[in-house]
């Protein structure tokens, strides 16, 4: 009983603005972000052909449900770092996502400690498109 007295207030998507469904930047994959314990994570929740395609390639064979988004500890208000796993290299790197407005989040995965880096804006979406 005193787990469930201690769950943060933050756990709820009113006071996580960035909880919700994003689409990336090339409209080819949607994740719904949300807690996990008290992390943020995010799920594909709809890709279109080519990226299952390209998901394959890269040794995943069932992207939908696949964590994209995983482990991000906020470092402060409107940002987080965690890991970004990318399925057509099957990969994970370093990864921060930053909430640059309320439908927008930049996320930018890492390599050699983050000086290479790569960013996307997702656009947050008001539901998981369908096929």
């Amino acid at each position: 009983m005193a787990q469930s007295q201690s769950q943060p207030a933050a756990a709820t998507p009113a006071t996580h603005p960035i909880y919700g469904v994003w689409m990336n930047p090339y409209k080819s994959v949607a994740v719904r972000t949300g807690p996990c314990g008290d992390r943020l994570c995010g799920w594909i929740v709809w890709a279109n052909d080519e990226a299952q395609s390209d998901a394959r390639d890269g040794g995943v064979t069932k992207l939908i449900g696949t964590a994209l988004l995983e482990n991000y500890r906020s470092d402060k208000p409107g940002n987080w770092s965690g890991t970004v796993f990318v399925p057509d290299m099957g990969r994970r790197f370093y990864s921060i996502i930053q909430q640059i407005g309320p439908n927008d989040m930049k996320v930018k995965g890492c390599i050699l400690g983050g000086l290479i880096c790569k960013s996307q804006v997702w656009h947050r979406i008001a539901d998981v498109p369908h096929a």
